[in-house]
């Protein structure tokens, strides 16, 4: 009866896993209950083919504390050479009612956020994200950025 169970459940993940044929490399990392300003999240890319083209997202995992309409991203792609390429970038991440963007049953949602298509990559890189959010008419940034509980980086295939 165990061998039979085992067997099911690993054909169950094998199943799950084979879905995802684009996914080149897809991490998470956990930043806690609130995303401090200072905090900057890096991910170690795998080295990749290249004579391939990649799609290159940023994914979020966030909850119902977290209180703004859009966040605002500073992610640097750092290559072999030394040479970085930094992007501030804007997503929305709720709707005018407050009602949180992303997929999700529950009150954590998850948001896939389009970072840069159509990138070759030549060596090993390294990816570097920080939070920037500011809130109106104040220069200081957010410092404790609630809601954002965990930060990923995903790398898909073109095709």
């Amino acid at each position: 009866m165990r061998i039979k169970n085992s067997l099911l459940l690993f054909f169950a993940a094998v199943l799950f896993f084979s879905c995802d044929k684009k996914r080149v490399f897809d991490e998470y990392k956990s930043v806690g209950s609130a995303w401090h300003k200072d905090s900057i999240v890096t991910f170690d890319l795998p080295v990749l083919d290249s004579t391939k083209r990649y799609n290159l997202f940023v994914n979020l995992r966030d909850n119902d504390n977290y209180k703004y309409n859009n966040l605002f991203l500073i992610v640097s792609l750092e290559s072999p050479n030394g040479y970085t390429k930094v992007d501030t970038l804007e997503y929305q991440m709720a709707e005018p009612d407050g009602t949180l963007l992303g997929d999700g049953f529950t009150d954590i949602k998850e948001s896939k956020l389009y970072y840069k298509e159509n990138v070759r990559f030549r060596g090993k890189y390294k990816v570097h994200i920080k939070q920037a959010v500011r809130e109106n008419g104040k220069v200081p940034g957010v410092t404790f950025l609630d809601g954002i509980t965990e930060v990923g980086f995903r790398i898909e295939n073109k095709e």
